[in-house]
């Protein structure tokens, strides 16, 4: 048997489990276990062993649980809403300024948690009824939340960006800080789309006296700032550690930890029981992500014995296709799938396809990655079975599957454009991280 009809008889198997509604690791265990029989047999089982022992004790990964308890800590701690009133101050008096805020918000949140499902449901329980209740256009309203929250995953710290660097053997310090710039970018256009929409058209938000409710004083903003300190802190000292080579992402994590806690307290929120939903959470969360860790690596592990990544290069070699045309299949090919299947089950599978070609074109693999990560951003946000627009209609169910569709398309577009941008001019994303590595 070919390795072209091992590839493919595998990715359709992997496609008809998934469909078939198993979770990701099931359906990896399933082809897996058949893949080391059919090709090893029962002895091969230790090969499946010694890959999950390696997979679990990955130092690497001991980053994911640090930073989702930190995120549970401070989400639970009252830091959100610190955040939410300094940033309600902040914008002032601008028309749609609840627009800017949905931006901004979501922005900080997803430092604090990476999970762009949570902040969308989240501000979606939260905000966006406020802002129909002040008159907002509800497409628009929900386009911000939604592309708000697709900043969530690339904006450090991103456990996306953990298992990835750590699928694709590159650096997780410089994945996590490669993804500032980029974060911010998408951050500035997303606000530019803001103001041009609503300078084509104000009646997209009310007038600026309906808004001013509850913009306090001069005095209560600047008691707001102060209050949201605490919390900007953490971020700024768990990824200033790794920029300036002080901790390593897993050190530099367990500071945040400590940080959230310290957090707690100046909030007046910590207790016993507090702390230990924020670890039952992160256990469950980190349990899962390790099982679709030690079955994908398996799976990459089976797929190399094929010989199809090896095949696949010595394919794409021969065609001798220009550096720019193939990052453009590349990014096309997970562009497409994520919008039909799962977001991390096909960066599963592309990762140890992809990896053997970047040295090939010359692609600086944190450039690629990150790229890559946000092309599985946009993935959630992409119709018809983005897991962000679900997470939204879940938070708002009066709000029609159409409308969010059409909410979120420009938004994709715009990441589209910002991907140009980042494509054309590499040190965006190269910068901060060449800086650590000096």
């Amino acid at each position: 048997m070919t390795w072209w009809m091992l590839l493919f008889g595998g990715l359709g198997s992997l496609i008809v489990l998934l469909f078939l509604g198993l979770p990701i690791f099931v359906a990896f265990l399933v082809l897996n276990i058949t893949a080391v029989l059919v090709f090893f047999g029962p002895a091969g089982f230790g090969l499946f062993a010694n890959s999950i022992f390696s997979t679990a004790t990955n130092s690497a990964l001991a980053t994911v649980p640090l930073f989702i308890v930190m995120g549970e800590i401070l989400f639970r701690s009252g830091a959100m809403e610190a955040v939410f009133d300094a940033l309600d101050r902040f914008v002032g008096r601008v028309r749609g300024r609840q627009y800017y805020l949905s931006i901004l918000l979501s922005a900080i949140l997803g430092a604090l948690s990476g999970a762009a499902i949570a902040v969308a449901g989240l501000l979606g329980r939260s905000l966006y009824p406020a802002m129909i209740d002040r008159g907002y256009d509800k497409r628009l309203s929900a386009g911000t939340l939604l592309g708000g929250a697709s900043l969530d995953p690339i904006i450090p710290p991103s456990i996306l960006a953990v298992i990835i660097s750590a699928l694709a053997e590159v650096s997780t310090a410089g994945m996590l800080i490669a993804g500032i710039i980029p974060g911010l970018l998408l951050m500035g256009l997303f606000l530019i789309y803001i103001a041009y929409k609503l300078r084509m058209d104000p009646s997209l938000a009310p007038d600026i006296a309906v808004d001013e409710a509850g913009a306090g004083s001069r005095q209560s903003a600047g008691i707001a700032m102060l209050r949201m300190l605490p919390c900007v802190f953490v971020f700024f000292m768990v990824m200033g550690f790794i920029m300036f080579g002080v901790a390593t992402p897993t050190e530099s994590a367990a500071t945040g930890v400590v940080g959230a806690v310290i957090v707690s307290f100046i909030y007046r929120r910590f207790s016993i029981k507090m702390l230990m939903e924020a670890f039952t959470t992160a256990a469950t969360v980190t349990g899962l992500v390790l099982a679709i860790m030690c079955s994908a690596v398996m799976f990459s592990q089976v797929l190399s014995f094929t010989g199809a990544p090896a095949a696949i290069g010595g394919f794409v070699t021969h065609l001798s296709l220009p550096a720019w045309l193939m990052f453009f299949v590349m990014m096309a090919v997970p562009f497409v799938l994520f919008m039909f299947l799962d977001q991390l089950a096909i960066m599963l599978v592309l990762i140890p396809i992809y990896k053997p070609l970047l040295g090939h074109f010359g692609f600086d693999p944190i450039w690629f990655w990150t790229l890559f990560l946000i092309v599985a951003t946009v993935g959630g946000l992409t119709p018809p079975f983005g897991y962000v627009l679900f997470a939204m209609k879940s938070a708002v169910p009066s709000l029609s599957m159409n409308d969010i569709y059409k909410a979120s398309w420009p938004f994709v577009w715009i990441i589209v454009f910002g991907m140009f941008l980042l494509w054309l001019f590499p040190p965006l994303i190269t910068w901060l991280p060449s800086l650590t590595a000096k």
